[in-house]
């Protein structure tokens, strides 16, 4: 098992990486479960593959497990949802002292860190991510929210976890396409600021997709180990550190908008093709070289990702698609920073980009391919 520190101003938590840390989840957040009960709240399919396990553990320590299922999808995280899951948690009687456990994907972890950062003003929660992308990015940091009809996660809290269990082998319950979006993120930690573990992914892209158990772990481990120092130097992303987590996001998200944030496109895809976009946009910009985008293009097709906006089958221009990005979180004062890239492992905040360029270049991709 791999424990990987997280460490903020005043505190810390840990992230635990390793298979088997559900069949004894008493155990490993016994210091977070002080009642004779716990709040579980689950991703409707976590619970189906996992509940059991998670409940056995529990029961065997004395502990009753009470269970809020959450149906799966981007939808759950909407203010139906979460007025239904504060008004549950109240009822259980949940104080501030206690915390509460999220078993599943990014959709339930987001949800429940929302609920716990303004239940009481606060209350405690673990974090039991269920899904590649969710154990190497939400899960760690902090950023808990909800969408709205004006765009996603744009109501929300930064609100720590106390801690994060990671456990492998979830992810043998997850279908490939799934794991493949929850790749695009681990691909992205090397873009964004490790060539060295770009090139390792090149190498063992096949065996972290194949679940072989030494080269998960590491990707997992060294996701987790980026994104920590990222949120230790940033964590409420004022700096613009923490900005260049976003690097694929901005046109992702157009992305996710167009296709109606549906399974058409899943979050991870559309950071995977937001990266090449980023990437061949920056060489527009005469900020890199070709090969080097190409050669992101290439990772992302070789893990079965979408590289090119022809295969989402959209029909629209490059104009409504940056329409999208107005509603971006990281608008400031009417300007869009970008994360682009002066090569791999060599990103950055762009301050300086025009929207109309944007949507110019969007109309060639739109074309070409």
């Amino acid at each position: 098992m791999a424990v990987i520190d997280v460490e903020l101003a005043g505190r810390e938590y840990e992230v635990r990486v390793g298979p088997g840390l559900l069949y004894d989840i008493a155990g490993e957040a016994s210091a977070f479960i002080r009642k004779g009960y716990v709040c579980i709240v689950a991703d409707e399919n976590a619970r189906k593959s996992w509940g059991e396990t998670v409940a056995r553990s529990l029961q065997n320590a004395g502990v009753e497990p009470r269970w809020f299922d959450v149906p799966s999808g981007e939808a759950s995280k909407s203010w139906e949802s979460l007025a239904k899951l504060t008004d549950w948690l109240l009822e259980q009687g949940v104080e501030r002292g206690d915390h509460v456990v999220a078993l599943g994907g990014g959709v339930v972890g987001d949800l429940t860190g929302f609920a716990c950062a303004i239940l009481k003003r606060g209350c405690g929660f673990v974090q039991v991510p269920t899904t590649l992308l969710a154990q190497v990015d939400s899960s760690v940091g902090g950023k808990t929210a909800i969408n709205t009809a004006a765009g996603k996660n744009l109501i929300g809290a930064f609100h720590q976890p106390s801690l994060v269990l990671a456990d492998l082998d979830t992810l043998s319950t997850l279908p490939s396409r799934e794991l493949r979006a929850g790749y695009a993120e681990v691909l992205k930690y090397g873009v964004l600021g490790d060539r060295d573990f770009f090139e390792w992914l090149e190498d063992r892209a096949y065996a972290v997709l194949a679940l072989q158990r030494q080269s998960l772990e590491e990707a997992v481990a060294q996701s987790v180990a980026a994104k920590a120092r990222i949120v230790a130097e940033d964590e409420r992303e004022t700096t613009g550190a923490r900005a260049l987590l976003n690097l694929g996001h901005t046109f992702g998200h157009a992305l996710e908008a167009e296709t109606g944030f549906s399974d058409r496109l899943l979050h991870g895809e559309a950071v995977a093709l937001g990266m090449v976009l980023a990437a061949r946009y920056s060489v527009r910009r005469g900020l890199m070289g070709a090969d080097e985008a190409e050669r992101i293009t290439r990772a992302v097709d070789a893990a079965g990702l979408p590289a090119e906006i022809s295969a989402l089958g959209i029909t629209c221009n490059g104009a409504e698609l940056t329409a999208h990005m107005l509603h971006d979180k990281k608008m400031d004062a009417g300007m869009l920073p970008f994360i682009l890239l002066r090569g791999i492992g060599q990103a950055f905040l762009d301050r300086e980009v025009h929207l109309g360029d944007v949507a110019a270049f969007l109309d060639e991709q739109l074309q070409a391919h």
